[in-house]
């Protein structure tokens, strides 16, 4: 920790020297101070210790048959805890540039505490037109999200993710096209863990899409008018899973992907102090940004165990609703359900893939002050388990609960 504040304030040190030096540029710093206390009625599905909230675990009998992941937990992190520069260049051309460093502390993977890149990107506009180039908010997560505390944004409903990208975009009157090609990161897609035919283990890893050499492709149009926005959009993903194969005691190259078709509508409206929002998702295997999800096997060869795979579908929905500047009120709801697979499967990689359906129901207030929020809200999460089918389905399900309670003082700068 005692590195990564040196190296900041060098970074910022640098920073101050060049606003003396460079022409035509411009810098404005800004940043927050976070901290957020939380507690949980169960064990759930989470990363950065529970400050990224997804969904409760299933139920997980001991010895006595007694569940142990029916125990409550709660703590207290200031991680999120954020600095940034925007910065305004000189013309290029007929384009007007400008760029975006901003940081926060939440580290990577289990490592917390840790300065990470949040937005790192430059951008050249034309006017109606603009190339963005650099990592920034997924083009699922886009320009429609939930306005609560919880740090997941409302994931596993909306997409979450931060990727390096190249984006277009093409104003027209009253509509927006944009058009990306979208890489990973820091969020990564599932695939196996291993090379063994019957072991479906999974992990996260660069791998996948870095081995199957092909972006992530969006498009999308927006229709824009004050205090409206309204759009959708088509995501498409393919990743290879594996590049050689274990198989009776022995490695086989192999040449596998998996390919997937997602689309999203959204729609947001704002007036004076009432804002609704809402997002659905038709998702075929969006690990890579916070969701439920991923792909089985449907098909292995006898010799060189090479499989083949189909995309499980998953459809995810989200409506929130605030009110107010001073004091702020409102609710959050999500609903997801999954769909399954076209074909029969064998196995499935993935997220969540136990889960047959998702809800829940949120509601926070909040007190706003110029560069102070300080909020409560309260979540109540439901999750149906069982067994997946020959497609993926899930049946015979239970449900598993989940009450979350979130304190929250933020301090803008």
């Amino acid at each position: 920790m005692k590195k990564s504040f040196f190296i900041m304030c060098a970074m910022m040190t640098v920073s101050a020297g060049m606003m003396a030096q460079k022409k035509d540029f411009g810098y404005k710093f800004y940043g927050q101070v976070r901290t957020d206390l939380f507690y949980n009625s169960r064990s759930n599905s989470e990363t950065v210790d529970g400050l990224f909230y997804m969904y409760p675990k299933d139920v997980a009998p001991d010895a006595d048959g007694k569940d142990m992941n029916a125990k409550p937990d709660g703590n207290f992190y200031t991680l999120y805890t954020r600095l940034g520069v925007d910065v305004t260049g000189p013309m290029f051309g007929k384009a007007k540039t400008s760029a975006k460093v901003e940081i926060d502390f939440r580290g990577s993977g289990t490592t917390y505490s840790l300065i990470r890149i949040r937005h790192a990107y430059f951008n050249l506009d034309w006017g109606k037109s603009a190339l963005l180039v650099g990592q920034t908010w997924h083009p699922l997560y886009g320009d429609v999200s939930p306005d609560i505390l919880n740090l997941n944004m409302g994931a596993p409903y909306q997409p979450f993710s931060r990727a390096p990208q190249v984006r277009y975009r093409l104003t027209e009157k009253h509509f927006v096209l944009t058009a990306a090609a979208v890489w990973q990161s820091q969020y990564l897609s599932v695939g196996p863990k291993n090379d063994t035919t019957g072991v479906v283990a999974t992990q996260k890893n660069q791998s996948f899409i870095k081995n199957g050499c092909t972006p992530e492709f969006y498009l999308g149009m927006d229709y824009k008018r004050p205090g409206l926005l309204a759009g959708a959009g088509v995501h498409v993903s393919s990743i290879t899973p594996r590049t050689q194969s274990v198989y009776n005691g022995k490695t086989y190259k192999v040449s596998e992907r998996i390919t997937g078709v997602s689309a999203e509508a959204h729609v947001k409206y704002t007036h004076q102090r009432f804002l609704l929002a809402a997002k659905s998702v038709l998702g075929s295997n969006l690990t890579q940004a916070s969701t439920i999800g991923g792909y089985g096997i449907t098909s292995t060869d006898a010799r060189t165990g090479e499989q083949e795979y189909t995309p499980v579908r998953v459809s995810h929905t989200w409506l929130n609703m605030m009110y107010g500047s001073t004091f702020r009120g409102g609710i959050f709801a999500g609903y997801l359900k999954n769909l399954g697979a076209s074909k029969e499967v064998t196995g499935v990689l993935g997220t969540g893939t136990d889960i047959d359906q998702l809800n829940t129901l949120g509601a926070e207030f909040t007190y706003n002050r110029p560069n102070w929020k300080i909020g409560a809200e309260y979540t109540w999460t439901g999750a149906w388990y069982g067994d997946y089918t020959a497609k993926a389905r899930v049946t015979d399900t239970h449900l598993v609960k989940n009450n979350r309670i979130v304190l929250t003082a933020l301090f803008q700068f």
